[in-house]
Parts: structure tokens; C-alpha cells; sequence
């Protein structure tokens, strides 16, 4: 028992020696030899190892190999595709006595990899063109390559830590780099899904990655094949599911894509995105998308940002310049909380009036950005605010090339009324140049003009046609350079501020004799509660920087008529009209066809827009009156000369 018992631990003691003494036997170099031959022989590129070659056998065949590197192909932008300060390998043993491609663990140690395509769109990753069959009847007239079914890979766990990535695209010089890698990869076979999980970081910020390809083989042979993503980061999440063919160059699927804030994403692109705090901040993106070549086309999308919700589809050529066809719906759009705030009025002290001067806003626009792309849009939404212009349901068509934008206004319909109209923008250079025709029916007029200019003065409704141009960089500027022409017809409305019949009928009593006319009020500013009715309010208006010209003012209206003319001027914010106002002989009123009227009186509109002052030339009243009781003497003695 106890020979047996020497005979056991000798035979132990053997073993031990041995596992201790193999590795020294064994040939590294004529292993890595036949690893370096192989890779070569898969692959066409060369595998060097400048460092040290370790050598464990137990439990599985373990190799350590420092300093990797991996050719580039063939004309690359540099030698290596890969370095890697060190490459640890578990073999299996049944791998060694094999010949099959097997390893339980892969693991990479501060790795710097390069991804690029060559002019022609090659990508050094297309590893396996030398172990590709000969072609032959099976062989695709596509160029594209067929594994042997004999050939597999597994590894059972890749493991990349630290290093570098980076991609560089051959046929345009774009480059993109990732560092401070942190993924496994697993692969149980090329023919099974391979997946990779881990943490990478680009431009400083962090991403965790869950990636799945449900057979490389397919991606290795051009064939299509499905792929899933989720990208998780403090900027943005990202999720995909779809399929890509063509060796990249087809890629299809569901995308949805969302952050807290576009003002943090901005400013991570180095950015400067000056907005308000409600503006820009949480967004979402849903769509059907294919990517093919140079066109990225988006259906049935879905996009939000802060309370807008926008509808469409869109096809972007990603060419030399960025080309963009859209048809979009807006719904409801705000576009308030992304314009920046206009300029305040100067503040006054409490003891002066409520009214405050208007002030144009002379903020600078920079429009540069136009001559990046070029646009061919519908667009549609339900209603649209900006500042204080309110908009309904409309639909306008953006045509933009080479910073030459052209807006049609296909359907319009705002304050209680219609229209259509086409916007010409010529952005090439500063001052930037603005064409505009347009021609509005059933237009409410008081909160359109209190909207667009702050005139808040006249009430009616009726039809506006106008053909104006300007240039400048800012409101203030656009302003100061309008030029053109406007037409205006208004119906059953009124003037607020005074009521001129009321005035007039004073001013007659005055040169009657009633002095009461004067403690009553003749010559009075501007009245919030009184009003001019009128039935027809018509005119045309010239406009030359800035300044509107208006010789053919007329209001008809029961009682009175007025005529007359005078200038708006809108970079001084101010009004200056002469209006001859006469009292209609007939009462029939406005559906008579005599206009003839009896006692005349000029009145004067005058001052800035917040406050006008309106009042009555009596003196030029009383010559008048004084000339028509001259004629009718002259008139009485002439009768009583000839006996009439």
C-alpha cells in the first residue's frame, strides 16, 4: 500500500513538472508563427508583434502578446489599421489539435484603430476578400464575396480597453475619432448574432452603446442583414432597428431619437445658441428612414421640440451641398419663445402718459446660414404666432437656391380673412434685400394693423393689396427702407380717436354764433371712446423709405364725406394728414348719388402713433362760409335788377 502510495505522488509529481515545464518547450515564436500565418492567409494583411510573447497552458492555452500591430490595406493613409499595447488570447486546446479559428477571450489593451475608405469608397475592413472562392457559378456578378461554409470564427468574449478609434472617409477628408474604450464584444460564430455592449467617448462626452448584428457573415458578404442600436448618453438617446445592404451603402429602419435640450447639445458642438429658457429644450424624433449613398430620406415623421409638434416627411441629398424636399406640417406653431425679444421703450417717469413711443428693433440678423443648403418645402400648419402677427390655417411653399428664397403663400387665412401672396428674400449679401406681393380679402383691420405696426386707430373690414420692397439687417432697418404701393377698401368700420361728424357739427354751431362750441371741446386730442363711423373707407398709398404718400383718402358715410390725403411715416412713428370733411346735403345717406355736401371744414391728424392729436380749421371754415353769403347777395340783388 504504501509502494502504491510513492508510486501515486511520483506519477503527481511528474504531472506538476511537466505543466510547469511545456511552456518552456514549447515554441512560442513557432505558435505565433502559425497564428501570424493564418491571419495572413484569411485576411491578406500582416500581423507583427514588436514586444513580448507570453506563453500560459493551463487551464486553456493562453497567449499575451505586446505591442500589435495590424496592416492597413493597401494605399491607406497610414501603415497600420491597428496597434494595440497588448493582445491577450485564450485558445482552447481543442482549437490547437483542430486547425479550426477558436478563442474564448480576446482581450485588447489601449487599442488604435482606423476605419477608412479609400477614393473609390473601399473600407479597410473588407478583411476576407483571400478567403473568398474562386468564382464561379455561385459567385455574385456583384463583386461581392462568399465565405467558405468550412470557415468560422469564435470568440467567446472580446474585451477592448482604453485607445482610440477613428473613422476618416477617403473621398471627403471628414474624420471622426472616439477614445477611452470600454466594450465586450461576444461572438459564439459568424453565423450567430454578434453583440456589443460598452462605453466609448466622442468630443468629451460619454456614450453607452448596446449594439446587435444578427449574422456577420451577411455584413462580411455584402449580403443584408438586421441590425439594433441604443445609444444612452446625457446629451441624447438614440434607438434603431432595421436592416443594412449593400455593404453600408443601404441602411433602413425605425429611428427614434431623443435629449432634454438642444441648447446642451449646441453648446457640446461648440455652438453659441443665444435663447430663452422655455426655447429649445426638450425634443423627439420618430420616422421610417433610409440612408442610400448620398440621400437620407425620412416618412412618417414625427418631431418634437418644447410644445411644438411638426408632422411630414423629408428627403436631405447629403451631396457637396446639402439639398432638402420636405412636406410639412407645422400644427399649431409658436414662434415666440425663439425670437429674441424686441427692444423696450424707453422708460418714463409715472407722472408722464400711459402711452409709450413705438421703437423699432434694430437687432442684426445674420442670415449667412441660407447659402448652406438649398430647399424646396410645403409647409402647413393650423395657425402661426409671431411677436404679435397671429396667423390661421395656412400653407406656403419654400423655394431656397443659392441664398435666393422664394415664399409663396398658397393659402392665408388670418384676422377674420384671405389671401395669397409670394415673399422674395435675396440673402447672397448684407443689406439683405426683401420683395413682397400680396392681396388680402375679408381682413379685419384693427388687430391685423395693431399686429403688424401698432396702429390700432382704425376698425372695419375689407380687402389690402400691396406691392413693397426693402433691405436692411434688422426690423429697424426694413423699416426705414420700405418702398412701393398699397391699396386699401373698408367697409361698415371706424376711425377711433374723435368723432369727426360730432366736430364738425360744432364747428358749424361756432361760426353760427355758439360760442359753447369752445367749452365743449372743439379742437381735442386723441379719444380712446369716440369714433367716426364711416360705410366705405378707400385709398392708395406710395411708399418711399419709409414713408407712405396718400393723396386719394375718401370716407363715405351716412351724414359726411370726407376726402383728403397725407403721409404716414413709419421710422418716425408718425401720422400727418389733412382731411376736408363735408356734411352731406342729402339725408338718403350713403346710398344716394348725390355727394354733393353743404358746410365744409378741414380737419388735421397729427403726431406719433401713440398719440395723435385731431383738430378743426374754423378759420378756414369761416372764409368759406363768408364767400358763400357773398354770392348769395350778389344772387338777391341780381334778381331784383332783372325783375326775377
Amino acid at each position: 500500500m504504501k509502494t502504491l502510495a510513492k508510486v501515486l505522488g511520483v506519477i503527481l509529481i511528474v504531472i506538476i513538472g511537466l505543466l510547469i515545464a511545456i511552456p518552456f518547450f514549447i515554441p512560442v515564436d513557432a505558435i505565433f508563427s502559425k497564428i501570424s500565418e493564418q491571419v495572413e492567409k484569411t485576411t491578406g494583411r500582416t500581423l507583427t508583434i514588436a514586444g513580448d510573447k507570453d506563453l500560459a497552458i493551463f487551464p486553456s492555452l493562453r497567449l499575451e502578446l505586446n505591442d500589435v500591430s495590424f496592416s492597413n490595406m493597401a494605399g491607406g493613409s497610414r501603415d497600420n489599421m491597428a496597434t494595440m499595447k497588448q493582445l491577450d488570447i485564450h485558445i482552447p486546446w481543442s482549437t490547437v489539435f483542430s486547425g479550426e479559428i477558436k478563442l474564448n477571450k480576446f482581450v485588447i489593451r489601449e487599442p488604435n484603430i482606423l476605419l477608412e475608405t479609400n477614393k473609390q469608397g473601399k473600407g479597410n475592413w473588407q478583411l476576407f476578400d483571400n478567403v473568398a472562392e474562386q468564382p464561379t457559378a455561385q459567385q455574385k456578378t456583384s463583386g461581392q464575396i462568399t465565405l467558405p461554409e468550412s470557415f468560422d470564427i469564435e470568440l467567446g468574449e472580446v474585451a477592448i480597453y482604453g485607445g482610440q478609434f477613428t473613422y476618416l472617409d477617403g473621398q471627403t477628408g471628414a474624420q471622426q475619432q472616439i477614445t477611452d474604450l470600454d466594450l465586450a464584444v461576444l461572438l459564439k460564430s459568424l453565423r450567430k448574432p454578434l453583440e456589443l455592449k460598452g462605453g466609448i467617448t466622442y468630443m468629451d462626452q460619454r456614450f453607452e452603446l448596446d449594439v446587435m448584428v444578427d449574422n456577420p457573415v451577411k455584413a462580411i458578404e455584402g449580403r443584408t442583414f438586421a441590425v439594433e442600436k441604443r445609444v444612452e448618453s446625457k446629451l441624447l438617446n438614440l434607438d434603431f432597428k432595421g436592416q443594412i445592404a449593400e455593404q453600408g451603402g443601404n441602411i433602413t429602419g425605425e429611428l427614434h431619437l431623443d435629449g432634454d435640450s438642444v441648447k446642451d447639445i449646441a453648446k457640446w458642438q461648440g455652438v453659441t445658441l443665444e435663447a430663452k429658457d422655455e426655447a429649445f429644450n426638450a425634443f423627439s424624433v420618430d420616422g421610417s428612414m433610409q440612408f442610400k449613398g448620398q440621400t437620407f430620406t425620412v416618412s412618417k415623421l414625427v418631431a418634437k421640440l418644447d410644445a411644438l409638434a411638426i408632422e411630414g416627411s423629408s428627403t436631405l441629398n447629403l451631396g457637396e451641398r446639402l439639398n432638402v424636399s420636405a412636406k410639412v406640417d407645422l400644427g399649431m406653431l409658436d414662434l415666440n419663445p425663439y425670437l429674441p425679444d424686441p427692444v423696450d421703450a424707453p422708460a418714463q417717469d409715472a407722472e408722464q402718459s400711459e402711452a409709450q413711443p413705438i421703437v423699432w428693433d434694430d437687432t442684426k440678423l445674420d442670415l449667412s446660414a441660407l447659402n448652406s443648403l438649398d430647399a424646396n418645402v410645403v409647409v402647413r400648419s393650423s395657425g402661426l404666432k409671431a411677436r404679435d402677427i397671429k396667423l390661421g390655417e395656412n400653407q406656403f411653399t419654400l423655394k431656397l437656391q443659392n441664398s435666393l428664397l422664394n415664399l409663396s403663400m398658397d393659402k392665408f387665412v388670418a384676422y377674420e380673412g384671405q389671401g395669397q401672396g409670394k415673399v422674395t428674400l435675396n440673402a447672397k449679401q448684407a443689406p439683405y434685400k426683401i420683395t413682397t406681393g400680396f392681396e388680402l380679402k375679408g381682413i379685419d383691420a384693427e388687430p391685423l394693423l395693431t399686429d403688424a405696426v401698432k396702429f390700432d386707430k382704425l376698425l372695419g373690414k375689407g380687402s389690402m393689396q400691396w406691392q413693397l420692397t426693402t433691405q436692411g439687417q434688422s426690423q429697424k432697418d426694413f423699416v426705414n427702407a420700405l418702398a412701393g404701393t398699397l391699396g386699401f377698401s373698408f367697409a361698415d368700420g371706424a376711425i377711433k380717436g374723435a368723432n369727426v361728424a360730432e366736430l364738425v357739427r360744432k364747428a358749424k354751431e361756432l361760426l353760427s354764433g355758439n360760442t359753447g362750441a369752445l367749452t365743449e371741446g372743439l379742437n381735442t386730442g386723441y379719444d380712446e371712446s369716440q369714433k367716426t363711423d364711416f360705410t366705405a373707407l378707400t385709398g392708395t398709398m406710395t411708399f418711399d423709405k419709409g414713408v407712405g404718400t396718400n393723396s386719394d383718402l375718401s370716407l363715405k358715410s351716412p351724414l359726411i364725406r370726407v376726402t383728403g390725403g397725407g403721409t404716414v411715416d413709419l421710422p418716425a412713428t408718425n401720422v400727418n394728414y389733412r382731411l376736408v370733411t363735408g356734411i352731406v346735403n342729402s339725408i338718403e345717406g350713403q346710398g344716394t348719388t348725390d355727394d354733393s355736401t353743404g358746410f365744409k371744414i378741414p380737419m388735421r391728424i397729427k403726431g406719433p402713433f401713440h398719440k395723435v392729436d385731431i383738430s378743426l380749421d374754423v378759420s378756414e371754415a369761416a372764409k368759406e362760409q363768408a364767400t358763400e353769403k357773398v354770392k348769395d347777395k350778389v344772387k338777391d340783388k341780381l334778381k331784383g335788377l332783372f325783375g326775377g
